[in-house]
């Protein structure tokens, strides 16, 4: 009888104690979700060095989260911490392999690093997934690789598959653009970036590839007037003052 008891007692302190640390288990995975949306709120303001202090108190309560540990990498990303941003991206992988963001986000990486090769295995992952809501973002990362790689053909391929999926998609349009400019082909390139152009108007780049174009076409003053917009739209940035340049070699002829 004080065996049965005994052994009844054990198993009920035991059962609270499983209870009781399931609680605060969930506590704190519950404040790390809480540090992690706020660092989302500053990763989206373009603050990535509040938005990594946030997430790491997040990960010190539980790093287990794969949304989390993509971003953690999307922060290092912004830092130009690049180890780090692939260490994450991977640790967000390994928790969730079926993971499209991540790879895409993991390939960006290695666009950065010029690790075409890398990049491709990344975004044949991310797009390979049915589940995969915005696949033009692979499918246009693709299209970057490839033309990394100067192979223009299948770069125009996918940037073309991109932008069937997303017809308003500005990076993809840019990136055709470009690809078509890199083979000579003059006039799809400045097509190509004017709808670009159209669907993402204050983006400065662009202007200037569209003057690029138009000075290998040999109109200096098409050329002239979209270097001037890229001054008018960013004024005070290393793009302006090699746009200024490009004017001033051009008025030289």
């Amino acid at each position: 009888m004080l065996k049965r008891s005994f052994l009844f007692l054990l198993f009920l302190c035991l059962s609270l104690c499983l209870v009781s640390c399931a609680a605060r288990w969930a506590e704190r995975k519950s404040k790390a979700e809480d540090f992690r949306r706020v660092g989302e709120g500053y990763l989206a303001e373009g603050d990535a060095t509040t938005a990594l202090k946030e997430l790491l108190k997040a990960e010190k309560l539980y790093d287990k989260d794969p949304i989390l540990q993509n971003d953690l990498g999307l922060a290092y990303f912004a830092k130009e911490e690049f180890d780090l941003a692939i260490a994450h991206f991977n640790k967000a992988l390994k928790l969730k392999p079926d993971y499209p963001e991540a790879a895409n986000n993991l390939g960006t990486v290695y666009l950065r690093l010029e690790q075409w090769d890398r990049a491709i295995a990344c975004f044949d992952r991310a797009r390979d997934n049915l589940l995969y809501a915005t696949p033009h973002f692979a499918l246009s990362n693709l299209g970057e690789a490839y033309r990394g790689k100067k192979d223009y053909g299948r770069s125009i391929d996918f940037y073309q598959k991109a932008l069937k999926k997303e017809p308003r998609f500005f990076w993809a349009h840019r990136g055709l653009g470009l690809a078509y400019m890199a083979m000579g082909n003059y006039g799809a390139a400045i097509s190509s970036l004017r709808k670009a152009i159209q669907y993402a108007p204050d983006f400065a780049p662009t202007y200037y590839d569209l003057g690029r174009v138009h000075a290998r076409n040999h109109d200096r003053e098409k050329a002239i007037s979209a270097f001037e917009k890229v001054i008018e739209l960013a004024p005070d940035s290393p793009l302006a003052d090699t746009a200024l340049a490009e004017i001033r070699k051009l008025q030289r002829y």
